[in-house]
């Protein structure tokens, strides 16, 4: 598959199905809070993805079953909402949304500490995910590689004390969910596939609080880590462009 560019007039697209997910996101973190199940917030996403005019990215995708992703604590990245998954005071919870609008697709991603009482290390993980969201962004530059991105993840990550999941990794995003290339968190600078004018890219960290190891659950779809550490996630869509970085899903 070959990486595609777009031309401003696609970008804009992509700003407007990126600036859905993003209201809708911003909403449902607004929601967090102890007592609530994680098919409240589908519910809500659901509605919406509707009446913005867009439709769900994920549901179908593959037999997958929801609108959204709500992961939970040791749960990575795919954990499917549930109305027992009721979430508690000290939890955190990863909410992945992507959405189709006029052809184009937006995914994002944010982790929501649940209450007042997230543990210091706990909250810790969560700022270095983020901060290592926009160490990528900031590199994601004409000339510069998809190894550089990966290795501005990785060397914040690692500096402070966290890991980087190997197994799932970020991606090109365009008229389809997922294009070429891929974007793992990890990597070597100077390598892998050179950045172009006109490419989009979706930057997903996935930080584990202890080992990088990650294991399936039996529904297929849940990944957790393996040593049932905590782990956090944040994504957004950015576009390589001739001003720098231009991030899709503000």
């Amino acid at each position: 598959m070959a990486i595609v560019c777009k031309s401003p007039d696609e970008i804009q697209k992509m700003r407007r199905s990126g600036g859905i997910v993003r209201q809708v996101l911003d909403e449902l973190a607004a929601k967090v809070e102890p007592g609530i199940s994680t098919m409240d917030l589908e519910r809500t996403a659901a509605k919406r993805i509707r009446q913005f005019g867009a439709k769900p990215a994920f549901k179908g995708y593959h037999d997958y079953p929801c609108v959204l992703c709500t992961s939970v604590n040791q749960e990575i990245v795919h954990g499917i909402p549930s109305e027992r998954r009721v979430l508690k005071e000290g939890d955190i919870v990863s909410i992945d949304c992507g959405v189709v609008f006029e052809g184009y697709y937006g995914d994002a991603a944010v982790t929501v500490p649940v209450g007042k009482e997230v543990a210091p290390n706990v909250r810790r993980l969560l700022e270095v995910t983020r901060e290592s969201l926009y160490k990528a962004i900031d590199v994601t530059l004409i000339g510069n590689t998809v190894g550089d991105v990966g290795a501005a993840v990785q060397e914040h990550v690692e500096a402070n004390g966290f890991s980087v999941v190997r197994d799932f990794v970020g991606h090109g995003i365009g008229t389809r969910l997922h294009e070429d290339p891929q974007v793992p968190n990890f990597g070597s600078r100077g390598y892998g596939a050179r950045l172009q004018e006109g490419m989009v890219l979706a930057i997903e960290p996935m930080v584990n609080a202890g080992k990088p190891g990650a294991r399936l659950l039996d529904d297929k779809w849940t990944a957790v880590t393996e040593d049932g550490s905590y782990s956090a996630h944040f994504e957004h869509c950015v576009a390589v462009t001739r001003d720098g970085p231009m991030i899709l899903t503000q």
